[in-house]
């Protein structure tokens, strides 16, 4: 089906075959799980191209493909494949290939019109079906758990590096494939970093400690950021998390099938402009998700692309003061027709104190 999909949006963008060469495309359309293959889609036969390692696991896991062995280079037998079936103008993924790897295709392919196209698989990719979401929410699940049970242990003492390792061994111990990135466990003034990835820094009494973390399940992932204090809260530390959560809840409101993903970054941001802040929310407020951590579409003031049901998206927006700290809420939400439905279950109603 998703083939089938493919093919009627390589004849709108003029192409007979396109070759694909992202792993988490391949991963889509085939099933591949190999770390090492390319795809040949043809308006007649797909066809997947790996050496002698993947073989019978390509067979297995790609039911309706032509398995290919490469046997001295991949340009010569994407070149053989090209010809079975009479191509002339073969698309390739502008966005992933690099230019040594075209100039290669085209001193090796002449017969062949190569055309660069942008994003027709990523197209597809945009609306999850059942399994993607149930995928997803198995890793949204492993996140909250992991999260819950490491609660206990960020308290004054402890470094963020190993509040990321512990969490990373949770999920895994707990079925995940790994983690989606980096964490960011974040303390103090360094929580007014929005990428502030887990450090050797000692947690303090009295910080604010922004944690961000996903699971990878079945190749699909998961992202949510909760921000918490070690000690009593001071006024000023409840005051911007209590503004932060106004504007995530804002956000999280708007977001339905038929919304520009625009929309869903205004909310917020007037919530955080209203008083004073908006010049410390300088990011988007959420992103895609699936496959890939960030896909499309992106929550921003210039993404102009309508929110379909089926999306998966992150609403995540924050206020960081350097020197002082910062506040991020993120959850992870499947786009409906009349709303969302919200698959982070973590609390977030108030500031957490541990």
């Amino acid at each position: 089906m998703r083939v089938g999909k493919l093919r009627g949006l390589m004849q709108e963008a003029g192409v007979g075959a396109l070759y694909i060469t992202s792993p988490e495309n391949r991963f889509y359309l085939s099933g591949f799980s190999g770390t090492d293959g390319t795809l040949l889609i043809d308006e007649e036969t797909a066809y997947l191209l790996t050496d002698f390692r993947y073989t019978e696991q390509a067979s297995r896991e790609c039911p309706g493909y032509k398995i290919i062995e490469v046997k001295n280079s991949y340009l010569e037998s994407l070149s053989e494949a090209a010809a079975e079936n009479g191509v002339t103008v073969m698309g390739f993924e502008g966005g992933h290939l690099t230019y040594k790897q075209y100039a290669a295709m085209k001193a090796k392919l002449p017969g062949l019109n190569l055309k660069p196209t942008e994003g027709l698989v990523e197209q597809l990719r945009l609306c999850k079906d059942d399994e993607e979401i149930k995928y997803i929410t198995a890793a949204v699940r492993l996140t909250d758990e992991a999260l819950a049970e490491i609660l206990p242990a960020v308290r004054p003492g402890v470094s963020e590096r190993e509040i990321s390792l512990r969490l990373e061994y949770i999920m895994r111990s707990r079925g995940a494939d790994g983690a989606a990135f980096k964490f960011i466990v974040a303390s103090g003034p360094r929580s007014a970093l929005p990428h502030g990835v887990a450090s050797k820094k000692i947690i303090r009494e009295g910080e604010l400690v922004t944690i961000d973390l996903g699971a990878v399940y079945r190749g699909y992932h998961s992202d949510m950021t909760r921000t918490m204090v070690v000690g009593r809260p001071d006024r000023m530390q409840k005051d911007i998390y209590n503004l932060v959560l106004e504007a995530q809840v804002k956000a999280v409101s708007v977001v339905k099938a038929g919304v520009k993903a625009s929309e869903i970054d205004a909310a917020a941001r007037k919530v955080i402009e209203s008083r004073g802040y908006g010049k410390q929310f300088g990011h988007s407020t959420g992103h895609g998700l699936g496959l890939n951590i960030h896909e499309g579409p992106r929550l921003s003031s210039k993404e102009t692309m309508v929110l379909q049901a089926g999306m998966v998206v992150t609403v995540e927006p924050g206020i960081y003061l350097p020197g002082w700290g910062g506040v991020r809420i993120e959850d992870t939400l499947l786009v409906e027709d009349g709303g969302s439905r919200v698959l982070t279950k973590s609390p977030k109603e108030e500031l957490m104190v541990l």
